[in-house]
């Protein structure tokens, strides 16, 4: 029997050199991980907190921030993981955003990527070779000053403004939409120029305006309805464009205005009643579009009225009585139109020099006499062939 032993420890030997040469199981399992805020197309400034969700089966040594395809060597090695991104030292625009999960043996997996916008206001913006605060600038007085080339968007940085005046300048392109980022304006004159393109719905959030001035430039499209929730404003001046469509009641919004401006357009539709609501209206300047259809009653609810010009356009029907209402006006221009019937004797209320065209002229239409007394001398050109 005790010949057995060296043999016994010969096999345990082998046996246990065995176990020794066999390798180990190698962890081939990546882990998982996902971005959980801020959420994909978000506009982020200054320094963003990144935060994640990351776990593996046998636990995750760090997350990594990746930009567009490059390390930030910003890290995080405990749960809950977040990241901070510096984003001063990036320019404004879009980044590509990626979390990359190492766990302990080494394998990695990167987040599905989120899109950010980088938009940190600059202390400073240069426009048209000037450098200007954002915070000391609150007027930006350059109309007459032979501007030349687009509008910068830029512009939008100056936050501080409440006067902006472009006006009469060279400049051409189309107005930027971060012109809406100009929040405390009340004045904005951009008249005058070669700009293009469409009126900015934008527009619409400078609900501190009293003054707005688009007009001779060649502006396209329909009136944005965002215009019509500015209901500050006192004059509105869109005249001199391509402007298209009709003008909707929602002008009616407007009680404040003293001056409306939409003349030389294409402006087609009716004349909506809504205008009657602009009582404090004194100037209305709608010629020279298409308009069509009648001159709404509603119109001798002007009774602030100076001025009223509705020449050059394809209006029809009789001149309302309810005009004599308007004894503030000094100046009235139908002509070029299609209106028919009988002149009310209303008209004879008006405090107008009659006898200056530049005044009165309601020439080349279809009115019908006998003319009022007033103006019997000077109704000019009317073709009466479909009068009784």
């Amino acid at each position: 029997m005790k010949k057995l032993y060296p043999l016994l420890s010969v096999l345990f030997l082998i046996y246990w050199g065995c176990e020794e040469e066999q390798p180990e199981e190698v962890d081939t399992t990546p882990p998982t991980v996902t971005i959980t805020s801020p959420q994909d197309g978000s506009t982020v400034s200054d320094s963003v907190i990144i935060t994640c969700m990351s776990s593996d089966n046998e636990g995750v040594e760090k997350v990594e921030l990746w930009v567009n395809g490059v390390s930030t060597g910003v890290t995080d090695d405990t749960e809950p993981y977040s990241l901070v991104w510096n984003t001063t030292t990036y320019e404004y625009g879009e980044y590509t955003i990626i979390v990359r999960s190492y766990d302990l043996s080494g394998n990695t997996t990167d987040s599905e990527p989120i899109i950010l916008t980088v938009h940190n206001t600059p202390t400073e913006v240069i426009l048209w070779g000037v450098v200007y605060s954002v915070e000391d600038t609150d007027t930006l007085n350059l109309g007459w000053n032979g501007l030349t080339g687009s509008i910068p968007p830029e512009i939008g940085n100056l936050t501080n403004l409440t006067y902006l005046n472009l006006y009469s300048n060279q400049i051409t392109g189309e107005i930027p939409p971060e012109i809406g980022n100009l929040t405390n304006l009340t004045h904005l004159r951009l008249g005058y120029n070669q700009l293009t393109g469409s009126i900015p719905p934008e527009i619409g959030n400078l609900t501190n305006l009293t003054y707005l001035s688009l007009s001779g430039n060649q502006l396209t499209g329909e009136i944005p309805p965002e215009i019509w929730n500015l209901t500050n404003l006192t004059s509105l001046s869109l005249s001199g464009n391509q402007l298209t469509g009709e003008i909707p009641p929602e002008i009616g919004n407007l009680t404040n205005l003293e001056r409306l401006y939409l003349y030389n357009n294409q402006l087609t539709g009716s004349i909506p009643s809504e205008i009657g609501n602009l009582t404090n209206l004194e100037v209305l300047w709608l010629s020279s579009n298409q308009l069509t259809g009648e001159i709404p009653s509603e119109i001798g609810n002007l009774t602030n009225l100076t001025w009223l010009s509705l020449y050059d356009n394809q209006l029809t029907g009789e001149i309302p009585s309810e005009i004599g209402n308007l004894t503030n006006l000094t100046g009235l221009v139908l002509y070029d139109n299609q209106l028919t019937g009988e002149i009310p004797e209303s008209i004879c209320d008006l405090n107008i020099e009659w006898n200056s065209s530049d005044y009165f002229n309601i020439s080349v239409n279809q009115l019908c006499p006998p003319y009022p007394s007033c103006i019997e001398d000077y109704v000019g050109e009317q073709d009466t062939s479909g009068c009784p």
